[in-house]
């Protein structure tokens, strides 16, 4: 049976793999790491990468901890233990280029060990997903995007793409804009052994997934990041990246999960950018690119 020391193997192993790919493809920055122990139990290992050639501000943290959930956890995931492990990936970039999108990625594992009992079924699952949020919608790339997702979801589940489309959908929305944060991707949560999808075939998924993002991303970068841009460009970004923040502060699951169980504040908040503006009411000019791009943030766009 996979147990837990081969997928926090594994999933440092990716993490080192990002790591190195990032660096070489901004060509000036490198990540700093900082290994950190939790109270209560685990720690992980942050990386930030700051000021490049192409990356204003990223992080590529893996973490693996274990203690006592709250009470307000264990009726959130409705599980009656109260122990448990988690251990995870969590990525955000954001470029300092208008027209390279900010990238978020996590893929995770989760169980409680009190549940590995003789007669006992396994309480344990992963979860995870990728989602794109352009500060300009390009529609060539909001195209790959979604069909290399689509690709990797087909070699384990046919269904996978449509379901977690959906799920992304719904999970990367800003209620109180009305708006999704960005393009969507996929989002899945509780993947479990059943009789579709194998132990050995969820975790080789939650792997591919991990490794899309290389290529996924470094795509993205290459194809946007000799582009001019102007200033009134650079002033939409920032308008971007409030969205951004409002929702990992207001919504997010990773953020909330991370403070409830006393997780590492610089951690959890490296998603957040080193610039946003809030500017009051703000109006797009009428068949602007920016008008354009607030038309397509919304649920149900099907772009593969």
């Amino acid at each position: 049976m996979i147990n837990r020391e081969q997928i926090t193997a594994d999933y440092q192993l990716i993490q080192d793999e990002i790591c190195a790919a990032l660096e070489l493809a901004d060509g000036k920055a490198h990540f700093e790491e900082e290994k950190w122990e939790r109270e209560g139990g685990g720690g992980g290992r942050t990386r930030v990468i700051q000021n490049g050639n192409i990356f204003e501000k990223g992080g590529v943290n893996f973490s693996a901890v274990h203690g006592k959930l709250p009470d307000s956890m264990i009726k959130a995931f409705k599980v009656e233990q109260d122990d448990f492990f988690a251990t995870g990936i969590s990525i955000v970039i954001h470029p300092n280029h208008p027209l390279v999108p900010i990238i978020h990625m996590n893929i995770r594992y989760f169980e409680m060990p009190s549940s590995f009992g003789e007669g006992q079924k396994p309480v344990r699952w992963f979860g995870g997903g990728i989602d794109l949020t352009p500060h300009y919608v390009i529609d060539e790339d909001a195209r790959y995007f979604h069909a290399y997702l689509k690709s990797v979801c087909d070699n384990y589940n046919h269904d996978f793409y449509h379901r977690f489309k959906l799920w992304a959908d719904d999970y990367f929305f800003i209620k109180h804009r009305n708006e999704t944060r960005g393009i969507g991707g996929i989002f899945y949560d509780r993947l479990m052994e059943n009789e579709e999808n194998s132990w050995d075939s969820i975790f080789e998924f939650s792997k591919s997934l991990g490794r899309s993002f290389i290529p996924i991303y470094t795509e993205l970068v290459k194809r946007n990041r000799d582009k001019t841009f102007t200033e009134l460009e650079q002033q939409w970004q920032y308008q971007r990246r409030s969205r951004y923040t409002e929702f990992n502060l207001v919504y997010d699951a990773g953020t909330k999960f991370g403070l409830e169980t006393n997780g590492r504040i610089e951690s959890i908040l490296m998603s957040l950018p080193p610039t946003a503006k809030w500017l009051y009411n703000y109006q797009p000019e009428a068949g602007s690119e920016e008008e354009k791009t607030l038309s397509l943030l919304k649920k149900g766009i099907n772009w593969v």
